[in-house]
């Protein structure tokens, strides 16, 4: 049975840190390609691969027939493989797969771009946007990314919208003209291109080729109805322990789950760059693929967005929200090796550690409690023009918490967040983010671990004072989630 059957870490991720010479990548890539020659489910979204003789390009689990080796190359990313003339394969749709876990993890400036151009910092603000949240140069910018993933800023979000139109184009009945603008294109011709270039069809001949489910979805997404989601994640997950906790701090006005366990639905309201929305995302999860293959599944999930151009920021808001993005098989094998967390990983494989939609509503709400956010909404928190049941309100911006409660902590932390001095948005360095946290009058490190760990995302993260072993590095927030999970921590918040 090969290396990538096995639970345990394959030899081209055991080779990561390894000096590249010409047998490291050939190693590697020899690894990879027994990846696809397996159809390993648990590496799609780590890399893609294409095939010279068809020029299309897949992920590594795609059914289709393996190709012979020598006419493979690997790509880091599909904006990598789409740059490189290769187009999507319409069978096993390989830009729908989860993000790489490594941008989601990693600190450095690559990560940092790579989440914010997931966010849409691109398509808003252009390329000085955001080299200027980086602070870096765009050439540097451009030299690293290359570098890293085979594409530069410009590609990897032309690659998102192209994702986001499709996914507009065969879930819903919108004009083609309204898809091009909500995707985030500049102009009705470079959409039109760009989806020729990527899937080979134009933007009728792709919504023509929707699956079945997405063609009857197509009736019922509308403006006001919604946009159906399948927000997939790679290997198990865990659903239970993530609602739990969504439950125990919905903050009325703003958040609610309904439903009995197993079958909860978790709705809550979304201050996006170019309007709002309201998500609803179900407990339950789809399955993919064969039993025994690491394939993994998906959260279904409806979006009520009041600009479509807010799509792309609202999908990755909530894959960190629910921690789409994580590795799982690399966290449980670290985790499963300690005696004390082997059987607490046996039992809860895939336990994910939750994000948040917006870091500095988590900030805020981690400083003062759940019942204190709760009166700051109906205190400050602006009313929704059209409430949905429960979900009445935004929770209040820092600016406006600043100006109606200048004094203490709470104070000083929103006027902190509102005129830059704290950053938590996906760009931000966590390291300066701490800092910047620690500074502000009165906030404790209880506190601010509790901010590193959901609003930035970090995944290595033991709160001040306790003893955790580092053997559970870099994996410490997941390592507590499972202690948390089984009851068996006691310096819980």
């Amino acid at each position: 049975m090969s290396d990538f059957r096995q639970p345990g870490c394959p030899v081209w991720r055991r080779l990561e840190g390894v000096t590249p010479t010409a047998e490291y990548e050939k190693t590697r890539e020899d690894g990879r390609y027994e990846a696809v020659r397996s159809r390993d489910a648990r590496f799609d979204g780590a890399f893609f691969f294409a095939v010279e003789t068809t020029g299309i390009y897949c992920r590594p689990s795609c059914p289709a027939v393996t190709p012979k080796r020598h006419n493979v190359r690997f790509f880091a990313t599909a904006a990598a493989a789409q740059g490189s003339g290769f187009r999507a394969c319409r069978r096993c749709r390989p830009d729908a797969v989860p993000g790489s876990a490594d941008w989601n993890v990693r600190a450095d400036v690559v990560g940092r771009a790579m989440r914010l151009i997931g966010d849409g910092v691109v398509d808003r603000e252009g390329v000085a946007g955001l080299v200027g949240r980086l602070g870096y140069s765009a050439r540097q910018v451009q030299r690293q990314l290359t570098a890293e993933v085979g594409a530069g800023p410009v590609a990897l979000a032309r690659a998102q919208r192209a994702h986001t139109a499709r996914v507009l184009l065969q879930t819903t009945g919108l004009p083609v003209t309204e898809i091009a603008f909500a995707s985030g294109f500049a102009s009705v011709r470079q959409f039109n291109d760009t989806i020729r270039a990527v899937y080979a069809a134009t933007p009728s001949e792709l919504r023509a080729a929707a699956p079945a489910r997405d063609r009857a979805a197509r009736h019922t997404a509308t403006p006001t109805a919604g946009v159906p989601l399948r927000l997939a994640h790679r290997g198990p997950y865990q659903p239970g322990p993530v609602f739990d906790l969504l439950q125990r701090e919905a903050v009325a006005g703003v958040e609610e789950v309904s439903g009995e366990s197993g079958r909860r639905v978790y709705r809550r309201t979304l201050r996006l760059p170019y309007g709002t929305g309201i998500v609803a995302v179900q407990e339950s999860t789809g399955r993919t693929g064969r039993p025994g293959t690491g394939s993994g599944g998906w959260l279904e999930a409806r979006l009520h967005l009041t600009d479509l151009r807010d799509l792309t920021t609202s999908v990755q808001r909530l894959r960190r929200l629910f921690d789409l993005d994580a590795d799982p098989y690399a966290v449980d094998e670290r985790l499963g090796a300690d005696p004390r967390l082997a059987p607490l990983v046996a039992a809860r494989p895939g336990l994910r550690s939750p994000g948040t939609a917006d870091p500095d509503e988590l900030a805020v709400r981690a400083l003062v409690g759940r019942a204190e956010a709760e009166r700051l909404v109906q205190r400050c928190g602006k009313a929704l023009d059209a409430p949905c049941g429960t979900l009445t309100h935004l929770f209040p911006e820092p600016a406006v918490l600043a100006e109606a409660a200048p004094d203490g902590t709470p104070g000083a932390l929103a006027a902190a967040l509102a005129d830059g001095a704290v950053r938590l948005d996906p760009g931000a360095d966590r390291d300066d983010a701490e800092r910047a946290l620690l500074a502000v009058p009165g906030l404790d490190a209880r506190t601010v671990a509790v901010v590193r760990t959901r609003a930035l995302g970090d995944p290595d993260v033991a709160p001040p004072g306790t003893a955790v072993p580092d053997t559970w590095r870099p994996w410490r927030s997941y390592a507590l989630n499972h202690l948390r999970a089984a009851g068996d921590w006691e310096n819980d918040r």
